[in-house]
C-alpha cells in the first residue's frame, strides 16, 4: 500500500528538519524530540507568490494560463537547433540541486544563477530522498520538488529535469534508495531485471504524474526529461533503456523531449543512447576538450536534423574526496572553454552552477579499479562552482563566466548580488554527555551466528555495532575481516571487571583492510569484542554500486571464524531516545557488556580516550538580525558528525581533510540559544571546544 506523507516527514539518520524564527523551549528533551525529521515538512511555510524580477521577466508564462495559450507553447528540436515557441533557442543552463540547498535559500541561489546569465536550470530527482522506505513517499520540505520547479518558473527559468531512476550526483547509491539492497535475491540495478523494473515503475507512477502538469507544453517550465544518466559508462541493456522511455511516455505524452547524457566517446554513446528520433542524445566531456569534434560524433547518435550541440554537463569544477587536495579549476580556462561552445551557437549546462551541501548521511563515494579502492565524498559539494556553497558570487570564476555568457544571452543581466553576510559566534565550549557505549542499552538488538549487513537489518544510514566474544591468548590475538564497508573501529572489554568503557585497540578500513593485532587482556572470563562499523556513503558510480554496508564477510580470529554475534543498529534517527539519561544496563541483560579491560598497553589513558562519545554545547545569538550563515570549525577533533538545532549538518574528518569546517546556513539558526551536538567517534579536541567562524576552510590534512 502506498502512502504519500504530508506534514512531518522522517528519513533514518538524515535529519534536515529546519527551525523557524521565534522562541523555543530550551530543554534538551524538546531539542531532540524533532530529530526524526529528515526533511523540513510542516516546519516550512508555503512559498508566497514571487514578484517578477524585472520587466524583461514579467512576461514569463504562468502555470495558470488559458487552454489556448498553453496549446501554443512548444519546445522542440529541428534543423539541429532547439526551438522555443517557434524561435531558435540557445540553452545556457546550470545544475542547481534543490536537495542540496535549504528551501529558504532556493530563491536566493536561483537569483544568483539569474545574475550569472543562465536561462535554464537542470536538477536531478534523487529517488532515495523521496521514498526512504518502500511505499512511503516524501514531497515536502527539502523534498518539495514541485515547489522548487514552480519557483524556477516564477523567476523566468526553463528546467531540464533529470528524473533518474539513477542520478549519480556524488549522492548515496547514485540516488537509489538503500532498501533496494535489502531485497533477496539481489536486485540487479540499472537493468531489465523484472524485479528492478517493477520497483522503478512503482516509483515513476508516483513521480511523473506530479511532473506532468509542469511540462512546458502544459504551461510549466520543464522542456526536457532525462532518461537514466551516463548509462553507457555502466551497462549495455537496451531493453532497460527502452522500458524507461515507455514508462515516461505513458505519463508524459509525446510532446516533451526525452534525453540521455553520455560521455563524449563512441563506446559510451553506443551503449547509452537510444537510437531513433524519440530520445535526444546529449554529451558531456572534460572541460577544455575540443567540443566540436565531440558534437560531430554526437550527431551520429541522433536522428538527422535532431542533434543540436549540447554539453549537458559542462564542468565548472570537480568533486573532492576525503584525503584529497581540494579540486580547483582555473576561472579563465573554464570561461574560455565555455565560449568555445557558445560562440558557435552550441548549448551548455554548467555542472555545477551551484553545488551546495551534502547534509546528513547523503554524501556518496567512488571507487577505482576495485571495490576496496574506496573514496568517500566530502560533506561540502562546493565543486569549485561559480556560486559557492554559501551562495557567494564575489569570485573570479563567477565574473569570468558571466562575462562570456552576457555576450550570448538575449536579455539584460540583473546586477551581481552581494554575498550573504556571515558571522563567527566564537568559541563553543562542549561537555561530554556520554560514551556511545553508555547508550547502547536504549538500542534494540539482533542476534545471529554470522554478521548481518546493515540493509538486511532494515537500517540505511549511520553506524552498526557488532558484538561477539573470545578467549584471550597470552601473546595476543589477530583479527581479520576480509570485507568491511566502510570503516570499523575495534574495542575490547573484560566481562568480569567493573569498568564501563570498552578500550579501543585499532581500526580496520575498507581501503587498506589490514589484519589487526589485539593485545593480551588479563581477564578470568571471555573477552567482549566490539566492532563499530561506519557507513561512509554508498558508491554512486561505476561497477561496484551494489554497496551494502557493515561486515560483509566472516570475521576471523587467529584464523578461525568467530561465531555468535549481537548487532546494535545506530542510525541516529532518534537522538531523544539515544541520549536520554538511563542507568547502564547490566551485563546479564544480554545486550552489551559494560566492562572495560586491564590491558598490557603503555598508555592506557590515551587508548580509553580514543572512542565514540556525545558532546553537547550551546551558543547564543543576541538578536534576530545577528542570525547569519556560519561555519563550525573542527580543527583538533578526530572524526564524526555534528547536529545544530536538530539538523545533521554533516560529517567532519579534519584528520583526513581537506574540509575543516562545516557550513551552517542561517535558516538552521535562531535568536537565543542554539544547541550543538557532536558525535565524535575517535578523540575530541583536548580542550573540548569548537569555534564558530565566518569562513570556509579546506586546508586540513
Amino acid at each position: 500500500m502506498r502512502k504519500i506523507r504530508s506534514g512531518v516527514s522522517a528519513i533514518p539518520g538524515n535529519n534536515l528538519s529546519l527551525k523557524m524564527t521565534g522562541k523555543r523551549s530550551r530543554t534538551m528533551s524538546f531539542f531532540f524530540a524533532f530529530f526524526t525529521l529528515l526533511v523540513f515538512g510542516a516546519l516550512f511555510p508555503a512559498f508566497a507568490p514571487l514578484p517578477a524580477l524585472s520587466s524583461s521577466f514579467s512576461s514569463s508564462p504562468s502555470l495558470l494560463q488559458d487552454s489556448h495559450s498553453v496549446k501554443a507553447r512548444k519546445f522542440d528540436i529541428c534543423d539541429d537547433m532547439f526551438w522555443k515557441d517557434g524561435q531558435p533557442f540557445q540553452i545556457i543552463g546550470g545544475d542547481l540541486h534543490y536537495f542540496r540547498v535549504l528551501p529558504e535559500y532556493w530563491k536566493d541561489r536561483l537569483l544568483r544563477a539569474k545574475a550569472l546569465g543562465l536561462n535554464t536550470i537542470q536538477t536531478y530527482v534523487p529517488w532515495n530522498l523521496h521514498e526512504p522506505s518502500p511505499g512511503e513517499y516524501v514531497f515536502e520540505g527539502i523534498a518539495d520538488v514541485e515547489s522548487f520547479l514552480k519557483l524556477c518558473q516564477e523567476l523566468g527559468f526553463l528546467v531540464m529535469l533529470r528524473s533518474g531512476p539513477y542520478i549519480c550526483a556524488e549522492w548515496d547509491l547514485g540516488g537509489f534508495p538503500a532498501w533496494l539492497l535489502s531485497i533477496e535475491p539481489a536486485v540487479k540495478l540499472r537493468s531489465s531485471d523484472p524485479t528492478f523494473l517493477k520497483l522503478v515503475e512503482a516509483w515513476w507512477d508516483i513521480l511523473l504524474p506530479k511532473i506532468s502538469p509542469l511540462l512546458y507544453c502544459n504551461g510549466g517550465p520543464i522542456i526536457m526529461i532525462q532518461i537514466e544518466n551516463e548509462y553507457g559508462s555502466y551497462g549495455d541493456d537496451q531493453r532497460y533503456l527502452c522500458h524507461l522511455v515507455t514508462l515516461a511516455r505513458r505519463h508524459l505524452g509525446n510532446n516533451t523531449i526525452l534525453y540521455t547524457t553520455d560521455g563524449g566517446s563512441r563506446e559510451t554513446l553506443e551503449k547509452g543512447t537510444i537510437r531513433g528520433a524519440d530520445v535526444f542524445s546529449a554529451v558531456d566531456f572534460s572541460t577544455g576538450s575540443d567540443p566540436w569534434s565531440i558534437f560531430q560524433l554526437q550527431k551520429e547518435f541522433n536522428a538527422p536534423g535532431r542533434s543540436p550541440p549540447l554539453s549537458s554537463e559542462f564542468y565548472t569544477g570537480w568533486l573532492t574526496h576525503w584525503g584529497e587536495k581540494l579540486a580547483e579549476t582555473d576561472a579563465n580556462f573554464t570561461a574560455n572553454a565555455l565560449e568555445a561552445i557558445l560562440s558557435k551557437n552550441g548549448s551548455a549546462v554548467l555542472y555545477m552552477a551551484h553545488g551546495g551541501t551534502n547534509f546528513g548521511f547523503f554524501s556518496g563515494a567512488n571507487t577505482g579499479g576495485s571495490s576496496s579502492n574506496y573514496m568517500p565524498d566530502l560533506t561540502s559539494y562546493d565543486y569549485d562552482a561559480p556560486i559557492k556553497e554559501t551562495g557567494d558570487v564575489d569570485n573570479l570564476k563567477f565574473k569570468a563566466l558571466r562575462s562570456v555568457i552576457r555576450q550570448y544571452t538575449t536579455v539584460a543581466l540583473p546586477p551581481i548580488p552581494s554575498n550573504n553576510e556571515k558571522s563567527g559566534y566564537g568559541t563553543i565550549k562542549v561537555q561530554k554527555h556520554a560514551s556511545l557505549f553508555d547508550k547502547i542499552a536504549n538500542v534494540d538488538m539482533v542476534e545471529s551466528e554470522t554478521p548481518i549487513p546493515m540493509e538486511l537489518m532494515g537500517q540505511m544510514f549511520g553506524f552498526l555495532l557488532y558484538l561477539s566474544e573470545y578467549a584471550a591468548k597470552e601473546n595476543g590475538n589477530i583479527l581479520r575481516i576480509h570485507k568491511v564497508h566502510d570503516r570499523a573501529q575495534v574495542f575490547v572489554s573484560c566481562q568480569s571487571t567493573d569498568d564501563r568503557i570498552p578500550t579501543y585497540v585499532g581500526t580496520i578500513e575498507r581501503w587498506s583492510n589490514r589484519a589487526l593485532d589485539i593485545p593480551y587482556v588479563e581477564c578470568v572470563s571471555n573477552i567482549s569484542l566490539f566492532i563499530l562499523v561506519e557507513n561512509m556513503g554508498r558508491v554512486n558510480y561505476g561497477p561496484y554500486m551494489y554497496d551494502r554496508k557493515g561486515i560483509l564477510s566472516a570475521v576471523y580470529l587467529d584464523g578461525n571464524v568467530l561465531h555468535g554475534w549481537k548487532m546494535f543498529p545506530l542510525p541516529f534517527d532518534n537522538l531523544n531516545k539515544m541520549l536520554e539519561v538511563n542507568p547502564i544496563m547490566q551485563v546479564g541483560d544480554s545486550r552489551i557488556a559494560k566492562a572495560s579491560v586491564h590491558m598490557n598497553v603503555k598508555d592506557q589513558t590515551k587508548a580509553i580516550s580514543k572512542g565514540p562519545g556525545f558532546y553537547v554545547g550551546e551558543f547564543f545569538i543576541d538578536t534576530l538580525s545577528d542570525v547569519k550563515d556560519t561555519f563550525i570549525s573542527f580543527r583538533g577533533w578526530g572524526k564524526g558528525f555534528a547536529f545544530v538545532n536538530n539538523i545533521n549538518i554533516g560529517r567532519f574528518w579534519p584528520l583526513a581533510g581537506p574540509q575543516c569546517n562545516l557550513y551552517v546556513p542561517a535558516p538552521v539558526l535562531q535568536q537565543g540559544e542554539n544547541v550543538l551536538v557532536i558525535l565524535e567517534i575517535e578523540a575530541p579536541n583536548p580542550e573540548l571546544v569548537v569555534n564558530s567562524v565566518d569562513k570556509p576552510d579546506f586546508t586540513c590534512s
